[in-house]
């Protein structure tokens, strides 16, 4: 009989050292027998202490071939995983998210508009609206509120439609550009996680469990 799984690349896990198949994958399998692949026990973590461990799709078709022999075993999802072990669940401090938020905007808020100016400066945008004031009006004028005005209400309207948010409400259902970039940062520092969690069981000898 077939048994199609799909292990993720990262789960997290605390208060428990048990890991089981339902833990890091999803299966599909008639029921009586999703039941007992469900409990099948893949590892027991002994040190309480916050640690990554790699789980490879070899360790999870060993341990199922061995509690249920005779059935075909398809994996259909990632090749590692990673366990983000915690012996407790970790307490988020509101002080501090607080304050991460607050610098992390004020550094977002500064770099920005920094850009802006320096951009603004080379290429000297303030001269680019007088000539334009010059061609349409045939005068000379310094800083035209006629351009200058639209061109920063522009300015503002371009970045609310670029990062698809306004006053903490998505615009459409697209993801915005931060969340792209913190999904490809996230994947990379999983891809990397993993790469150093293989790289240290070669070394040892190619355990079949990593930690770091």
């Amino acid at each position: 009989m077939d048994i199609y799984i799909k292990p993720n690349k990262k789960v997290s896990i605390s208060q428990r050292s048990k890991i089981y198949v339902e833990d890091i994958a999803d299966i599909s399998a008639p029921d009586n027998l999703k039941k007992k692949i469900k409990r099948i026990k893949i590892m027991e973590i002994k040190e309480k202490i916050k640690k990554n461990y790699l789980i490879s799709v070899i360790d999870i078709i060993n341990a199922i071939d061995k509690a249920l022999p005779g059935h075909t075993i398809n994996n259909v999802g990632e090749i590692d995983t990673i366990i983000e072990y915690s012996p407790q669940p970790e307490k988020e401090n509101v002080f501090i998210r607080i304050i991460k938020i607050f610098f992390v905007v004020l550094v977002l808020f500064t770099g920005s508009s920094t850009a802006i100016m320096s951009f603004h400066s080379d290429a000297q945008m303030s001269t680019v609206f007088e000539n334009y004031y010059y061609i349409f009006f045939n005068e000379k004028i310094e800083n035209p509120i006629m351009i200058n005005l639209p061109y920063s209400l522009g300015l503002a309207v371009g970045i609310i439609v670029f990062f698809n948010h306004f006053s903490g409400k998505k615009l459409t259902n697209d993801p915005t550009p931060i969340e792209v970039e913190m999904t490809v940062y996230e994947s990379e520092v999983t891809d990397n996680i993993i790469d150093t969690l293989n790289s240290k069981n070669g070394k040892n000898g190619g355990e079949s469990n990593g930690s770091t």
